[in-house]
């Protein structure tokens, strides 16, 4: 039987696990519709942003000594410029915009409602911190009729949904990493998914 527990952590607190969070990452973002072919030191520069941001949220997932799932937030503000950029086009501070980085977690612990939890959790954050008006994060879109795609595969779409996400119409961004089967990065189109912050 799995028993979760939650740790939440700030900045700098959570580099204790980046070998934790670097092999979470690298798994579970290996699947459809990621394909992100990763690595350690890849994953170790990632995460300096979070790291070193003391404003930052990680929040573990543990079965017993077990880090099965992670997710993260941390202010716009602090994030890389890809991201930034669209909320500047369309007239929005990034001051303003709590920014959900990932959300991973171990396929044998799905359907027990951890990301339902590592939601509340992170809007709950972005609600408590001053001059927050919107929750936001960004997913790898993909054709409907991608060959890769596997059988069956449901999104996520429905989840984000229900806790008041939507797809930001023309708010979009590119990112690089080097997908399965590559031999070097491509730029990924991505979709922001906002929320109001009351």
């Amino acid at each position: 039987m799995k028993s979760i527990q939650y740790e939440t952590l700030h900045g700098n607190a959570a580099e204790a696990y980046i070998e934790d969070l670097a092999r979470l990452r690298i798994q579970v973002f290996r699947e459809f519709p990621y394909l992100y072919d990763g690595t350690t030191a890849y994953e170790a520069r990632y995460l300096q942003t979070y790291f070193q941001c003391p404003d930052s949220l990680i929040v573990l997932a543990r079965d017993a000594d077990r880090i099965v799932g992670c997710a993260t937030a941390i202010p716009l503000k602090f994030e890389e410029d890809e991201f930034k950029q669209p909320f500047l086009a369309q007239k929005m501070q990034p001051d303003a915009v709590m920014y959900f980085g990932e959300s991973v977690l171990l396929p044998e612990y799905r359907g027990l409602g951890v990301g339902k939890t590592f939601l509340h959790k992170r809007i709950s954050y972005a609600q408590s911190y001053p001059g927050i008006q919107w929750a936001a994060f960004c997913a790898v879109r993909r054709a409907s009729d991608d060959p890769r795609r596997p059988s069956p595969y449901r999104p996520l779409d429905t989840l984000w949904q229900s806790f008041g996400f939507h797809a930001a119409p023309g708010m979009r961004t590119s990112y690089r990493w080097k997908e399965i089967g590559q031999s070097k990065e491509t730029d990924q189109d991505m979709q922001f998914w906002l929320r109001p912050i009351p």
